[in-house]
């Protein structure tokens, strides 16, 4: 998967379609590939802005100061304009960008609390069996990471301004179940072979079930 560090992404988009976007009215969004969006949004696209531009009204009594790009798209965005271009650095909105991007991502590590489940029905299924012997959803997400194609939005910052670890897209769903069901048989079988304790022992029902789903063979040395 190609990582999209916010910390160190710079998002390029061109300018004569960012002002149509800010000046037209509607609502838009901004990809991290500087792709502007219209609603209905593509739901396999990241996004660093969701919303509509809304300008203050005129007033005689008051006159106001034209407000900033930045300013427009919500006060966290750092934006340069460079000719054509308008270059964003967005990490600063982090926050909203997890509200934009974490319902239709694969899996969520943005809480503190790791990654609890897979989105696709397939893959949760190969993740919560494996879980009965010891494999965690961590283990899973960084074959997919090595293995896969996809995106992973993501801050990765040393020190106290550490916010999230990330949100996987995945391109290639098969690649992912492929990938995780393979490396749970193989930590499987490691696990019943050099495990001690599972010398002579009986098995849960739950890890009968496991074992049945990933088609592993039960060692001799397992059952009494």
């Amino acid at each position: 998967m190609k990582k999209f560090n916010l910390v160190k992404e710079i998002i390029s988009i061109d300018k004569p379609a960012m002002m149509a976007a800010v000046n037209g009215g509607k609502p838009f969004g901004i990809t991290i590939r500087g792709e502007i969006h219209y609603p209905p949004y593509d739901t396999r696209s990241c996004y660093i802005f969701q919303g509509s531009v809304e300008r203050p009204a005129p007033s005689a009594l008051m006159p106001t100061k034209p407000k900033s790009l930045a300013e427009l798209l919500g006060g966290n965005m750092q934006v340069v304009e460079v000719e054509d271009r308008i270059l964003i650095k967005a990490a600063r909105n982090w926050q909203e960008i997890i509200g934009y991007n974490v319902r239709h991502a694969d899996y969520d590590d943005t809480t503190g609390d790791g990654v609890a489940e897979f989105t696709d029905s397939e893959l949760e299924e190969i993740g919560w069996q494996a879980t009965e012997f010891g494999i965690n959803y961590r283990e899973l997400v960084e074959c997919i990471e090595a293995q896969c194609d996809g995106t992973l939005l993501c801050i990765e910052n040393e020190g106290e301004n550490y916010h999230f670890s990330g949100m996987g897209f995945i391109d290639d769903l098969p690649c992912a179940r492929k990938q995780c069901f393979d490396l749970s048989v193989k930590r499987i079988t490691q696990v019943l072979n050099e495990d001690e304790s599972y010398r002579g022992a009986t098995l849960t029902d739950d890890e009968e079930e496991a074992l049945a789903f990933f088609g592993v063979t039960v060692p001799d040395s397992v059952v009494e």
